[in-house]
């Protein structure tokens, strides 16, 4: 893989006589052996396998859907198939005679149809040779109308009439219609090819044609003349004649027309001449529109609008135009004519394919081995061969190659580049160095720009680039601020007081939205929006209480979980309603204990219940005085009370509180009901409760041991159960 042009558009050659070094059929094996220390021979690339011939190489045609190539060559002649997704040749046929120009009758290659240099049309399947039938004389081209199923054969040669002929072979009906009537010189033996038999030195002959499939359908058809003439297949009649440019001398001979080529859009018409020259006409004007000089003087054989496949990437690249005679391949702008890039390689060509939505060209030359150059700014590498790109970039990006892509920036490609499309290449007015120079580099659906060309372009193009930038700069400040305007309910991940936790977020986040709006209010100013945050504040209190490390056992260790039933809690928080699954029980106050101790008839135990059960009951029940033994029993289990310690232990009618020393002043009067005869002000709390279910009485069965202790004698039923 060499670069074969170091201009500004380079061109890489993949196979080919440049590349790798042919081996004669009479080389012995041990030489072969030994050319593996051969390091030409061990370098060599080849693309396709067996991408050759025994001699040369006539015609080259690319498949529709892009998968198969189909070649055909001598000695001897023969058909080449290659299956481009496997790199390799698919089968190979041997024919009757020289091939001398084919179509592909179908999207890939399963159909064909082969002109052959006997008078004869092959059609071939993948099967072999379908169908031989013969010409009534020599053919040049072949054209085929997909719209009327005609197969067109410019041929050599008069009629009985004088004029030459186009035949027309309809395949759906499979016979010949009647010939296309093509003037190309009268009978009077003073025109060119007037007269002559075919096959002579002078005969004239209708060279090649050309269809605007794509569009209006009209077909075009070069003669020896010089003329072209424009048929309408619908009528089967003459359209127009396009007479060639003026002569610069009386003596020139009129040079003949070799290619033809319709643009996609049909409106415009390329032709080649014999001496080399090619002619841009529109159709509504015989004036040429452009003129363009091969340079070398030999007949031009090919001539291909260079459009792709879709709408859209022809929007983004370049028209160019490829010609090409026996020496030379040139691309070129269709609009001045101004060279692109040219390919000549040290062998004839005797024909050019272009793989579509690609930079990859394949030829039949002359020579053995046939030629595949690759043009990386025409196009990416086509899907059978995408490692062409990764090859071309390593050889670009290495610095010890002459033949590198820019030897002066080696070693920097990609580095510190932007990649831009053909729009944004047009807005920062960059489009003119599309395909002129190495300032961008193509890839894929854009070009890779240096970041400095990209930032100088942008200031030229926007000079208050500044000020946005600025503007964006104090909206990162704002932001920073405030840190998002709309953001969700954040939730505290702390193990314990996780309602004091989102508390104090939230008093945060309050004191955020006010800086912010301070910050709004004041329209972002410079100081704010270019100085750093600078703040008074320590760092502790910065983060806030959540985010200070002295108070991390608060939120972390369960010995300063706070308790919100404990009755401290619920004085100095009246609005929190606890949780009443986690509610627990409190103890008894002193003036509760002493009104139960007070009761005759109950022990310390059965007081401590009694409370509880008549904590348990509604507000709305009457107080009692008694403790019933039911209630005792639902108890289960004796609550915390709270006690007195007394210097004398065992007077245990000693006054515990302040109400009781007062009952006992007045001569110890029992109090007639619960709270009655009370001094001072007295606090009843309650919380209502539903009352437990009555644990269930033990059922005894019947059968067990004790049960049948007692034997009855009796066989009724009823009395055992």
């Amino acid at each position: 893989m060499k670069l074969s042009n170091q201009s500004e558009v380079p061109v890489y050659t993949i196979s080919g006589s440049n590349t790798a070094r042919p081996l004669p059929e009479w080389l012995a094996r041990r030489r072969k052996r030994s050319l593996k220390n051969d390091p030409e021979y061990a370098n060599r690339v080849e693309l396709l396998q067996d991408f050759e011939f025994e001699e040369a190489s006539q015609c080259i045609r690319v498949s529709e859907d892009g998968e198969w190539v189909m070649s055909t060559g001598t000695y001897k002649p023969q058909i080449h198939t290659h299956h481009l997704p496997q790199l390799s040749l698919s089968w190979a046929r041997h024919t009757d005679a020289l091939n001398t120009t084919f179509i592909l009758l179908s999207s890939d290659y399963s159909k064909s149809l082969h002109l052959q240099s006997d008078r004869s049309l092959q059609f071939h399947t993948p099967s072999g040779c379908h169908y031989t039938t013969r010409l009534p004389r020599y053919g040049r081209d072949l054209i085929y109308d997909k719209f009327s199923t005609d197969a067109l054969v410019p041929s050599v040669g008069v009629n009985q009439d004088g004029m030459g002929e186009v035949f027309r072979l309809n395949l759906e009906m499979g016979r010949y219609m009647r010939s296309f009537e093509v003037d190309v010189g009268g009978d009077d033996f003073t025109s060119a090819g007037g007269g002559a038999l075919q096959g002579g030195i002078n005969t004239g002959a209708v060279n090649t044609g050309a269809i605007a499939e794509d569009s209006h359908g009209l077909l075009a058809f070069g003669t020896t003349l010089g003329t072209v003439e424009l048929w309408d297949p619908r009528a089967k009649g003459r359209a127009g004649i396009l007479l060639p440019p003026t002569q610069s001398a009386p003596d020139d001979l009129r040079s003949e027309i070799t290619a033809l080529e319709f643009h996609r859009s049909g409106l415009t018409l390329g032709t080649g001449s014999s001496n080399g020259l090619i002619h841009l006409y529109d159709l509504r004007s015989p004036v040429p529109l452009l003129k363009k000089d091969q340079g070398y003087g030999f007949p031009i054989h090919t001539l291909k609008f260079l459009q792709p496949s879709t709408s859209a990437r022809e929007q983004t690249m370049e028209p160019k135009i490829l010609s090409a005679d026996k020496k030379i391949i040139k691309l070129w702008d269709p609009r001045d004519g101004t060279p692109w890039t040219s390919v000549e390689p040290a062998v004839d060509i005797n024909s050019v394919a272009w793989c579509k939505d690609s930079g990859m060209l394949l030829t039949a030359n002359e020579g053995r081995q046939q030629h595949a150059f690759f043009i990386p700014q025409l196009g990416p590498a086509p899907r059978w061969c995408s490692f062409l790109d990764n090859l071309v970039e390593e050889m670009a990006e290495d610095p010890n190659d002459p033949n590198s892509f820019s030897t002066g920036q080696s070693g920097s490609v990609y580095d510190n580049y932007k990649f831009l499309t053909v729009p944004q290449l047009k807005t920062l007015n960059l489009e003119h160095l599309i395909g002129r120079t190495n300032l961008l580099r193509p890839y894929m659906h854009g070009y890779f720009v240096a970041q400095r060309l990209y930032e100088e372009a942008r200031l030229i193009t926007n000079p208050y680039i500044w000020e946005e930038q600025r503007a964006k700069r104090v909206k990162e400040r704002i932001d920073q601020e405030r840190e998002s305007r709309i953001r969700g309910k954040k939730k505290a991940a702390v193990k314990v007081n996780k309602k004091l936790a989102e508390k104090l977020m939230a008093i945060e986040d309050k004191n955020e939205r006010r800086k912010a709006q301070r910050v709004l209010n004041r329209g972002g100013d410079e100081d704010m929006a270019d100085a750093p945050a600078i703040t008074d504040k320590p760092e502790a209190e910065q983060k806030g209480l959540l985010g200070d490390s002295r108070f991390t056992q608060l939120f972390e260790d369960e010995d300063f979980a706070i308790d919100e039933t404990s009755r401290e809690f619920q004085l100095q928080n009246p609005s929190t309603v606890p949780d009443q699954s986690t509610r627990k029980e409190r103890g008894l106050t002193a003036v509760e204990q002493e009104a139960i101790d007070d009761v005759p008839g109950s022990s310390s135990d059965d007081d401590d219940s009694d409370f509880d059960n008549e904590q348990a009951r509604p507000v709305q029940e009457k107080p009692s005085n008694k403790i019933s033994t039911s209630s005792y029993k639902r108890t289960n289990r004796p609550q915390p009370r709270m006690q007195v310690s007394s210097s004398n232990a065992g007077n245990s009618s000693r006054d515990r509180s302040f109400g009781s020393r007062a009952q006992n002043m007045r001569g110890k009067q029992k109090p007639a009901r619960r709270g009655g005869g009370v001094v001072g002000e007295r606090e009843v709390t309650f919380a209502p409760r539903v009352a437990s279910k009555r644990a269930p009485e033990p059922q005894f069965d019947k059968t067990s041991f004790k049960a049948k202790e007692r034997r009855s004698a009796s066989g009724n039923t009823f009395r055992k159960m």
